[in-house]
């Protein structure tokens, strides 16, 4: 038995099956027992832990190589509920001395609008390998948008790359946005963002985030980095403008006042003053103000109206402080949609305007706990469809020989799969799980072919022919499968992207890594 376990690891196939597998494994990185901590799935822009020097996870990263919180103020963290429950014990003002596993923080505590303690971290319960679950499995947003007119290639890159920064800028992360296009050559945008709800989604991608100033309905400079070369998001230039505050508008309404500092270009500065340099002063304010305003407009919308202060008549100058304000029912409404106002006149200032409108086709949203009993079934399901396939084969031939062999080479398969997955970054999905299970079906057909060909007859006397038929069977059918694949790649608007790639890669290592290693193996068990 020893000989012929030693005769089959040593053929070629089964060689680099045993190679492939090692480096599936590698790629997927299980971490047995799990990993410490939690894990930092976003850092909230002027956050405690932003001003801290925490910073969003880059986009694309492993679930692995992100950081995680181990230890608050000494405190061991188990799981995102001892997380919660630690914050619950601050207060106000309270510096928290927060260890993650790459470095040490001292972060400030602060109230929210629910008033609970808020450091500007979501978390989520650490990874247990590289692997990265789609929104299906891990909660959140989809939303497949389609440009209102016609664009060339070069936008449509530009537009995907913009929506990517708007999104990163906004503080979002866990965000997949590409391209995608139908059979009839229409083109759309899918963008899967985590832990974000349809309204957000909408007030950010719906627009087209054209942001222009204008004196006299003339623009002098507008939103991207040709006109504005800096925008000021720390606490020292943005926030609550401290002169006009918060307070009652009506009764039961309050409404709370920002402003945020930028920096022009020298071209857009000189186009200011040259608008400027032939406004009259306004004689009602005592000459302290031009008598034409700086107009603001957010999607040709006036968002607010500044006045120009005399000493800028003709003047370049660079420096710019742009304010705003936002209402609520309460103070603290008031402040929250304040400082969201802020945040997205900022971002949008930042990346400027997208080349053409958006129009949303589709959205729709996954809660967290949804996609926890997804992922729970499909467990279940992928557990019992291994346990039929092994009772089927053992019904079929009644051989340990035979069944075990098959058994192992559709787990094989779906490592290959798994691995492949974590190494190019590909979310999981339930197309992508669909995909897996097929792939174990049309796996079972071919190697049960495989074995068929091997012991028909009574006797056998010329193995490589017989392999070589069932071989040349299992390619005609691969090429079957790949030919049917190939248009669910764009069928749907990329919706059914998950389900053909995985079917595609599943197959193609199957059909040319380990069912010939199958056919080897089988061959020597049984010769």
């Amino acid at each position: 038995m020893n000989t012929k376990f030693k005769e089959i690891i040593t053929t070629w196939r089964v060689m680099a099956l045993l190679v492939l597998v090692i480096f599936s494994v590698v790629a997927i990185q299980p971490q047995i027992g799990g990993s410490e901590g939690i894990s930092i799935k976003s850092v909230a822009k002027n956050s405690s832990a932003s001003n801290a020097g925490m910073e969003n996870p880059p986009s694309g990263s492993s679930p692995l190589a992100k950081e995680r919180i181990i230890k608050i103020n000494g405190d061991k963290i188990f799981d995102v509920g001892s997380y919660y429950s630690l914050l619950n014990t601050l207060s106000e003002g309270q510096t928290v001395r927060l260890e993650t596993n790459q470095k040490r923080y001292n972060l400030v505590a602060h109230e929210a609008k629910t008033g609970e303690i808020d450091l500007g971290l979501k978390v989520a319960p650490a990874p247990t390998s590289n692997l990265r679950k789609g929104l299906d499995l891990e909660g959140g947003t989809r939303v497949l948008l389609q440009p209102a007119e016609p664009v060339s290639e070069e936008d449509l890159d530009l537009i995907v790359a913009s929506l990517q920064e708007r999104l990163n800028v906004f503080g979002l992360s866990d965000i997949v946005v590409r391209a995608a296009a139908d059979l009839a050559g229409e083109d759309f945008i899918l963008i899967e963002i985590a832990g974000v709800t349809q309204e957000e989604v909408r007030e950010l991608l719906g627009k087209q985030g054209k942001f222009e100033a204008k004196i006299a309905g003339e623009t002098v400079f507008s939103g991207g980095k040709n006109d504005i070369t800096y925008v000021c998001r720390t606490p020292s230039c943005s926030g609550i403008d401290p002169q006009q505050g918060c307070g009652l508008i009506a009764e039961g309404q309050s409404a709370c006042g920002f402003f945020f500092s930028i920096t022009l270009s020298s071209e857009a500065a000189e186009k200011h003053a040259e608008k400027t340099k032939n406004i009259p002063l306004d004689s009602a304010s005592g000459g302290q103000f031009l008598s034409e305003d700086l107009v603001l407009f957010l999607d040709d919308v006036e968002v607010d109206r500044l006045r120009i202060g005399s000493s800028l008549k003709g003047k370049a100058t660079t420096q710019i402080q742009i304010s705003g304000s936002g209402a609520g029912g309460t103070e603290q409404e008031a402040l929250a949609n304040s400082l969201a106002s802020m945040k997205k006149l900022q971002t949008v200032i930042i990346t400027g305007s997208l080349p053409v409108k958006l129009d949303i086709v589709k959205i729709d949203t996954i809660s967290p706990s949804l996609g926890g009993e997804f992922l729970q079934n499909i467990v279940y399901v992928g557990l019992a469809v291994i346990l039929a396939v092994i009772a089927i084969v053992m019904i079929r031939y009644r051989n340990l020989k035979i069944a075990l062999p098959m058994a192992l080479t559709l787990l094989i398969e779906m490592v290959f799969i798994l691995g492949f997955a974590a190494l190019v970054g590909w979310n999981l999905d339930l197309a992508a799980i669909a995909g897996i299970i097929i792939i174990a079906g049309t796996g079972v057909d071919h190697l049960i072919i495989l074995t068929d060909e091997t012991i028909k007859g009574e006797a056998v006397t010329d193995w490589k022919r017989k392999l070589k038929a069932a071989m040349f069977i299992i390619l005609g059918a691969y090429f079957t499968v790949l030919a049917s694949m190939l248009p669910l790649l764009w069928a749907g608007a990329g919706l059914l992207k998950g389900f053909a790639l995985t079917t595609i890669v599943g197959t193609s290592f199957g059909v040319l890594i380990a069912r010939p290693a199958y056919a080897v193996v089988i061959e020597k068990l049984l010769r």
